[in-house]
């Protein structure tokens, strides 16, 4: 596997933080049919037991879109343990009315966590994957 920079691999044991909208606070009319608060809750828990399967170390950090509020809650996650990866989730970087509270995130995860990199996903299904670019298996 390429990592996207020549920078190496972080090791397995890596603690990772994973940020992502709560599904109570997504506007469903948007998503495709099916989508609901429900159907993207069961996509979410599937994928941090995924996760957990593929061994990863992950602090989920589910986020509402108030930046003041988000940027509070990952630095709070920040303060109590050391990531060496983030991970920030489609719905919060790709919804251009998610810009700010994406600069926000950025910032205060690089602030408070020097040298940490970023990952980002699209879905919570290619999470793993999105990990793996990362982390050494």
């Amino acid at each position: 596997m390429v990592l996207p920079t020549a920078s190496p691999p972080l090791p397995g044991t890596t603690k990772v933080l994973s940020v992502g909208l709560h599904p109570r606070v997504l506007d469903y009319s948007r998503m495709p049919e099916g989508v609901d608060e429900a159907a993207f809750t069961a996509r979410i828990e599937a994928a941090h037991t995924a996760l957990r399967e593929a061994g990863f170390d992950v602090v989920p950090c589910l986020i509402d879109t108030d930046p003041d509020r988000s940027e509070a809650a990952v630095r709070e996650q920040l303060r109590a343990d050391a990531f060496g990866l983030a991970m920030i989730g489609g719905g919060v970087r790709m919804a251009p009315e998610h810009t700010v509270l994406f600069e926000r995130l950025v910032n205060v995860l690089t602030e408070e966590a020097p040298g940490i990199r970023l990952c980002f996903n699209s879905s919570p299904e290619n999470t793993v994957e999105a990990l793996r670019r990362w982390i050494r298996a």
